[in-house]
């Protein structure tokens, strides 16, 4: 940290303490190599309250009594780096799978869980494109979104974005059709938000959400959790699952050797199901 002039340099006591904060809070972990990130997110915060040290940051979570100000750290810790059609062709493949699963249940709405949603890019992505696979009205599946961050959960409801996010992964046709506004922001329109049911939850220590998922996505989720953590989660997942459901991690994600839960779909290439 610079100050007047001066560096300040962060003591190992108050990197320790903070990444132990995350840990503790969400389950993910700064490997030692990235202890770096604490610097570089906390910064803002410094800023903000005039604070010109993260043993100084330290010694105001030690004195807050109403948890904000961990909320806010930790916040800025998590990675929420996401789009909109975010790894295209998987979601291709989803809107076949959420087809296949439909016809072979015809009379029963699929149900999705978003788990680890961030900012909100991702179910809003699914609810476009149940929609432009003919999903809609009574046959339009529920989608579940959760993150354990309530700033992100908080700007998902809002489903505000910059013009950056939203021409980064959206077509001009789909933010004519879902989006409004013009240069610096853009607002996704309502009737396309009020399909996602937007909760906080914390993947490794919170209940999962009751009623059973055709289809449950945790991506890039798991590269942050330890071995037994992650096991966890997967565990956690599972038991939120219906048989014959599918789940989708992240492209350097994989289920081999990290639980007993999930194989690998013989039908879709790149998905899991339960074991």
């Amino acid at each position: 940290m610079i100050h007047n002039g001066m560096q300040t340099p962060a003591s190992s006591r108050a990197i320790d303490t903070i990444a132990a904060l995350l840990e503790q809070r969400t389950g993910q972990q700064i490997a030692a190599s990235r202890l770096w990130r604490i610097d570089a997110a906390v910064k803002p915060i410094l800023r903000e309250l005039g604070m010109t040290s993260l043993d100084e940051l330290v010694n105001g979570l030690v004195a807050s009594r109403d948890g904000a100000l961990s909320d806010r750290v930790v916040d800025a810790l998590l990675n929420q780096e996401t789009s909109f059609f975010r790894d295209a062709p998987v979601l291709d493949m989803i809107g076949d799978a959420l087809i296949a699963m439909q016809r072979a249940a015809p009379g029963r709405r699929l149900r999705i869980w978003s788990s680890g949603c961030s900012n909100g890019q991702e179910p809003l992505s699914l609810a476009m494109l149940a929609h432009e696979r003919g999903l809609t009205a009574a046959a339009a599946p529920e989608i579940v979104a959760t993150d354990v961050s309530r700033g992100a959960i908080a700007r998902a409801r809002a489903a505000r974005y910059s013009q950056f996010e939203v021409q980064r992964g959206l077509s001009i046709h789909r933010m004519i059709a879902w989006f409004e506004g013009e240069g610096a922001e853009w607002t996704a329109r309502r009737e396309l938000v009020r399909r996602i049911q937007f909760r906080q939850h914390n993947l490794v220590t919170d209940p999962v959400p009751v009623g059973g998922f055709d289809l449950v996505l945790c991506r890039n989720v798991m590269l942050y959790f330890a071995p037994e953590v992650r096991a966890r989660a997967f565990e956690q997942l599972a038991k939120a699952m219906r048989p014959g459901s599918l789940l989708v991690l992240g492209a350097s994600e994989t289920v081999i050797g990290q639980t007993n839960r999930f194989v690998p779909s013989r039908e879709w290439r790149g998905l899991y199901q339960i074991a």
